[in-house]
């Protein structure tokens, strides 16, 4: 279980890197767009170039990211019943969901999309846009992706099970960016506002007296 925890931490911080960066792919998406406008209204210039790299870039991120959320926890999720159980109820819930739903349906898009990939690199397949970008760089981002949501899944599933037979932590709770060093002057800071408000009170009470 133990070589099984390590591969999980490794995978969340190979997840927790790609998701912190994946958002400049946002940025540029953005600035693209913007930059795009200007040149339009300005100069009565534009290409279809620059709209697709947008739809490239907002594939990329939002599939890069996909593991991400998992990580954090930050996907869609219908607890009207999943949060009225136990623990171990919603702990097995997650097992069941990972290794029956979650894997296989990676692994289908994988066996699907694997091709379809590799024959748009061998063909240099274009779009059919007029100056529109060649299309095998977007589709190789669903492989991508599903693949770090699988290794997420994965990660998840391990997680679980070490909780049931006590050799980890509660998965379900948050999980937070911060460091241990800021973690710690939060909470030295919390610690010393509630300190103020007490001797506040005090004193306003002794005023009172």
């Amino acid at each position: 279980m133990q070589a099984l925890l390590a591969l999980s931490r490794a995978i969340d911080r190979l997840n927790a890197f790609v998701g912190k960066y994946s958002i400049w792919l946002i940025f540029a998406a953005t600035f693209i767009s913007a930059a795009n406008a200007i040149v339009r209204k300005a100069f009565d210039a534009s290409s279809n170039a620059f709209l697709e790299v947008q739809w490239y870039l907002f594939a990329w991120s939002f599939l890069l990211a996909a593991g991400y959320t998992l990580l954090h926890r930050e996907h869609v999720r219908i607890d009207v019943i999943n949060s009225r159980l136990s623990k171990t109820k919603q702990v097995w819930i997650d097992i069941i969901g990972f290794a029956l739903f979650l894997t296989p349906l990676c692994l289908t898009i994988l066996w699907l999309s694997m091709p379809v990939v590799i024959q748009m690199y061998q063909s240099g397949e274009m779009s059919g846009n007029p100056g529109g970008l060649i299309r095998w760089p977007v589709w190789a981002a669903i492989p991508v992706g599903i693949t770090l949501l699988m290794l997420q899944g994965l990660s998840e599933l391990v997680k679980r099970i070490a909780f049931l037979t006590g050799d980890g932590p509660d998965p379900m709770g948050k999980l937070s960016d911060k460091s241990a060093e800021e973690e710690l002057a939060e909470a030295l800071r919390a610690e010393a506002e509630i300190k103020q408000a007490q001797a506040a009170a005090a004193q306003a009470a002794a005023r009172q007296v």
